[in-house]
């Protein structure tokens, strides 16, 4: 793993610990896995992920939607499910798209603050580079 993708994959451990369940990054292009736990390795090994990923893409359809619809600028998306949370944000200029799952809690979490230190980090990094993995 190269060391921006060990950055990427630590900022997400030190918000989750042991809840991450997996980290992506993708393009409109290409995907790479930067983490997976064990078991939601085994628990995807027959599930096509190119149509989750696609799905991730549309992002870049929506967020382009926001921007243009609200006196805001877009900063990333939650989606809940019955045992995990998704995490997804865009790094870079062209931009790169990321997310990362945790387990469920019964407490908050603050992705405001995780996505803050996700576009500190990026701006650091050639996040292109992530798919190069």
């Amino acid at each position: 793993m190269s060391d921006a993708a060990s950055r990427f994959v630590e900022v997400f451990r030190e918000f989750g610990g042991d809840t991450l369940r997996d980290v992506w990054v993708f393009d409109r292009d290409g995907h790479q896995p930067l983490y997976l736990r064990d078991d939601i390795e085994t628990a995807i090994a027959d599930v096509d992920v190119s149509h989750l990923v696609d799905n991730e893409r549309f992002g870049y359809i929506t967020r382009d939607t926001y921007e243009a619809l609200y006196y805001a600028d877009y900063s990333y998306t939650i989606r809940g499910f019955d045992t995990f949370e998704q995490f997804r944000t865009f790094v870079g200029d062209k931009p790169v798209g990321v997310f990362a799952g945790f387990d469920a809690t019964d407490t908050g979490r603050n992705f405001a603050a995780l996505n803050d230190r996700i576009q500190d980090v990026a701006g650091d990094l050639d996040v292109e580079a992530l798919l190069e993995d």
